[in-house]
């Protein structure tokens, strides 16, 4: 399923400066946002969409990707295990809702969140590729290190049931109000309880496996399918294979930073790629069929007669396969002549016999339409 334009989302032209695209937040983020349309199901996926819409535009850098390349120029193809964007949820849209209005304590949706765990961590990787990997696309492997869920008290935390207990400090709600009078009256600050970490239970005594943390490390083998097409600092999420969550919350993701290893044959400009031919002095005046490497093999290629250092030559459809499969770019031959830097015996002896003849020699150019003008003009 294809995103929607960012611009019609918030309901903004291409041109809009950044004072109308705040305002156009404003007014959706107000109209979707799921604590003022509780019966809507489907306010909160509008309210996440303005916000990522939001948080590309507001951006002069995301914006100047987003006009050149669309959705791709900014994460790559979608689906699992694949390109995944931004990996936008509720809590990502909301911080933006509540930095936007500079609200301090959060709205009541965030706020109820606490009791519910913490998410884990983010785990970042790279995964190194070859260009021939990157024309087809692959599947990679990686073993990494991470924090799971422990097995003995199931992420509790606690050594059984009964060494958990109520906080007293929060009184089992996971925050702490704070009331500060103001020239504007009463302010009411909500905040994470420091004693229970928002949670809204302590642990009298620790599981021994964990330390009380809920998590131990372990070894993971994820594996990732890579689209053909991607490119250098391009990344993948995978969803929920990170660092596992603590007190219930979700497993955090695993972040997949593409790097282009360099090639011995090719350089890659975007979906082209480049391939410098060096031809003999005798196959440039005499032409030549030469045989050179493309992504996926060799093919033949025909030197005519005369070709001329620095002349180029594209085979169609010979390139980088386009991130979602639209077509591929193509291979572009430069031609070099390869110059001997020293001769001796017979070869420097022929090469002085065809520097005697003129059509071995640098022709010279008549003379073009504005020295022709130039000169009738010096009558």
């Amino acid at each position: 399923m294809s995103k929607k334009d960012f611009y019609d989302i918030l309901g903004v032209s291409k041109t809009s400066g950044k004072d109308e695209i705040k305002k156009a937040y404003k007014k959706m983020a107000l109209k979707y946002h799921p604590d003022k349309n509780k019966d809507d199901k489907d306010a909160e996926e509008k309210f996440k969409e303005v916000a990522e819409a939001y948080s590309v535009l507001s951006d002069d850098n995301k914006r100047a990707r987003y006009d050149r390349y669309g959705h791709e120029g900014l994460s790559g193809a979608g689906g699992g295990g694949g390109f995944s964007g931004f990996g936008f949820d509720f809590n990502d849209a909301e911080s933006i809702f509540e930095q936007f209005f500079n609200f301090g304590g959060g709205s009541s949706r965030r706020r109820s969140s606490r009791s519910s765990g913490i998410k884990g961590s983010n785990l970042k990787i790279s995964a190194e590729m070859t260009l021939e990997e990157i024309a087809t696309g692959t599947t990679k492997k990686f073993k990494i290190k991470k924090l799971v869920t422990c097995s003995a008290c199931k992420g509790s935390g606690a050594k059984n049931s009964s060494s958990v207990k109520t906080c007293s400090v929060c009184n089992g709600t996971g925050e702490v109000r704070r009331v500060q009078n103001s020239l504007f009256g009463q302010v009411v600050n909500v905040t994470a309880c420091h004693n229970c970490e928002g949670t809204g239970k302590v642990i009298t005594d620790k599981c021994p496996s964990c330390a009380g943390d809920g998590r131990v490390r372990a070894e993971d083998i994820v594996e990732v399918e890579i689209p053909a097409g991607v490119s250098e600092g391009q990344y993948l999420t995978v969803r929920g294979r990170g660092n596992a969550g603590k007190n219930g919350g979700p497993d955090g993701d695993i972040i997949v930073v593409i790097k282009e290893l360099d090639h011995k044959y090719f350089h890659r400009e975007e979906e082209n790629i480049f391939y410098d031919l060096k031809l003999s002095i005798s196959q440039a005046v005499l032409g030549a069929e030469l045989e050179v490497p493309v992504i996926n093999g060799k093919v033949k290629v025909k030197i005519i007669p005369g070709t001329q250092p620095g002349k180029m030559l594209r085979l169609t459809g010979k390139g980088i396969k386009r991130l979602h499969g639209y077509g591929s770019g193509d291979q572009i031959i430069r031609i070099n002549v390869w110059i001997p830097e020293n001769v001796s015996g017979r070869t420097k002896e022929l090469f002085e016999e065809l520097d005697k003849l003129d059509e071995i020699n640098p022709q010279t150019e008549e003379k073009g339409f504005f020295e022709k003008i130039k000169d009738w003009f010096s009558w």
